[in-house]
């Protein structure tokens, strides 16, 4: 969802403590015509577009729509559309396991094999608490499944598919608490936890605890994809000049699959203010960040990003299934919340939404400080320049050195000091070894939120190379058995029933595809005997060899 190059990697800051008071906001009067102007690329007859919706202070400043909510039968999105709001459902299911906590019915530090016996046992406790914040270790479910050709929307798949492949797997990222990893697989556990403890579906229990008190009578969640929805728009995705429905046919929830209007986000935003669902306790604990077991603390909280945007305290999430996008966001110190619904997969409503921020905030945004210029030596560059595989899912990162300056694809490294670089909202940290030789490069996007990468020597394979790394490997984790071949001079990965996956050498017996690292690990006596497939929600999933090429 969140960033670009390092997606699997969300920004962490620490919250602010000042809470001085801010001026009060008031709309400008150019507002509309500064919003129409942000929706411009929507704003079509023959387009699905987006629905946008604003409050001060609880009071509604901005309720509009651009483009349209059905394409075959031409109807026009409207501010009441029901869209999906992919994983901005996350803070909803979090919602519900908190109230059970203060009912006393659960513990955030249960166990999760408390309640559902069939995830497996991992050796170190894994508790709810891990899974509201990512922390849990947890494959992604859909990642898994993707590997095994089957990823998201192209099979129906139900909660009853989500415990039966969490039983399968025989491992985790990493020991629970240790780091963070963006998995829906938690917050499917989670709906499935409330809905055993409560006694009744999911579905019921959001609806008579959330949704019904706060008055989000357009709200509810697609446990059915196949039940009628009316006033719901239709998903696509663009390709070029074509236009074709996405829409997310799976009956899986808690994760994603809440159907809503922006309307009703905004009501639900307003609860941390007015506190009417849960209570202040209930509203502080949903914002609390969570912790690692080394103490750091993360921007994740119970289904929200708590962050720092231009010097503001922000809390909001994003959300894409299938063709729909979405964002929710507040800024509690200045009392704007902004809500996004778009039913096009081309919408990057992380940025819609801050362009509407910006709109509202105004001068409320504090100036930014330009970074000095640093000037470093030509030499000291070059040092700097190559190839870096990530420690955790083994993807490469290749720095490249342009008319003098260091670049991440077309991304330019701005220097800020000898060893430090601004890359977007990211630093880039280089480290040296012993002898002084750039060794490796730290990815820091918040205080205490780092990605390491090893710098690798690429690697070109012989023929003789890869002819050895050919055969059939096999997973039951991800039920599937690829079947590596050497083609045309290069090696690709056949997968059934008709699908061919390039390979592109990176470092030693490691290769890029398009659905993430491919490395073949070698026995004690040098033979190839597994391949392991890492992605940013999967870091290293072991197929092993079962037959040598035929």
């Amino acid at each position: 969802m969140k960033r670009r190059y390092f997606a699997y990697v969300l920004a962490t800051v620490l919250a602010l403590t000042t809470t001085a008071s801010a001026e009060k906001l008031s709309p400008p009067p150019d507002a509309t015509s500064k919003v129409d102007k942000i929706f411009a690329q929507f704003n079509r007859k023959d387009s699905p577009g987006c629905t946008a919706g604003a409050t001060i202070d609880g009071a509604t400043v901005l309720s509009t729509a651009y483009g349209m909510a059905d394409l075959e039968h031409n109807v026009p999105l409207t501010p009441d559309s029901v869209i999906e709001g992919g994983s901005v459902s996350k803070q909803f299911t979090a919602a519900a396991v908190l109230l059970l906590a203060q009912q006393g019915k659960v513990s955030l530090d249960d166990p999760v094999r408390k309640y559902l016996p069939e995830v497996p046992d991992y050796g170190t406790p894994l508790t709810i608490r891990h899974m509201l914040t990512h922390t849990s270790g947890l494959r992604d479910w859909g990642n898994v499944e993707a590997i095994a050709g089957w990823p998201r929307t192209s099979r129906a798949y139900t909660h009853a598919h989500v415990l039966d492949i969490v039983s399968r797997q025989r491992a985790l990222n990493f020991t629970p608490g240790a780091d963070y990893s963006y998995s829906n697989t938690g917050f499917n556990l989670l709906a499935i936890i409330v809905g055993r403890v409560s006694g009744k579906p999911f579905p019921d229990f959001t609806r008579e605890s959330i949704f019904g008190p706060l008055g989000m009578s357009s709200t509810q969640w697609r446990d059915d994809y196949r039940r009628i929805v009316p006033n719901r728009a239709i998903a696509y995705a663009q390709t070029g000049d074509s236009i074709r429905m996405l829409m997310p046919f799976e009956s899986v929830f808690g994760n994603g699959g809440l159907l809503t209007t922006v309307g009703d986000l905004l009501k639900w935003n307003q609860n941390f203010t007015d506190a009417k669902v849960g209570g202040r306790k209930f509203t502080e604990a949903q914002q609390q960040q969570g912790r690692l077991n080394d103490g750091r603390r993360i921007a994740y909280a119970a289904g929200l990003f708590i962050e720092d945007w231009k010097g503001l305290r922000e809390v909001s999430h994003s959300g894409a299934t299938a063709g729909y996008r979405a964002w929710l966001g507040r800024y509690p110190d200045q009392g704007l919340s902004v809500a996004i619904l778009c039913n096009t997969a081309t919408a990057n409503t992380t940025d819609l939404g801050h362009r509407i921020a910006e709109v509202y905030l105004g001068s409320a945004i504090p100036k930014a400080l330009p970074d000095s210029p640093v000037n470093i030596d030509l030499s000291a560059l070059e040092s700097k320049a190559g190839m870096y595989a990530s420690v955790r899912d083994h993807r490469v990162a290749a720095i490249d050195l342009k008319d003098g300056q260091l670049q991440l694809g077309q991304r330019v490294l701005k220097p800020i000091s000898s060893n430090r670089f601004r890359l977007g909202d990211a630093f880039v940290d280089f480290e040296s070894n012993a002898s002084g030789k750039t060794a490796r490069m730290r990815v820091v996007t918040g205080e205490d939120q780092n990605d390491y990468y090893e710098k690798v020597q690429p690697s070109k394979p012989t023929t003789a190379d890869m002819e050895q790394m050919t055969g059939e490997y096999a997973s039951d984790e991800a039920e599937t058995t690829l079947k590596v071949a050497f083609e045309n001079g290069h090696l690709v990965l056949h997968r059934r029933p008709d699908g061919t996956i390039p390979l592109t050498p990176t470092y030693r017996d490691a290769f890029n595809s398009p659905n993430g690292s491919v490395r073949f690990i070698r026995d004690a006596g040098g033979r190839i005997s597994e391949v392991s497939l890492g992605d940013g929600r999967v870091w290293d999933l072991r197929l092993k060899r079962v037959r040598n090429a035929r």
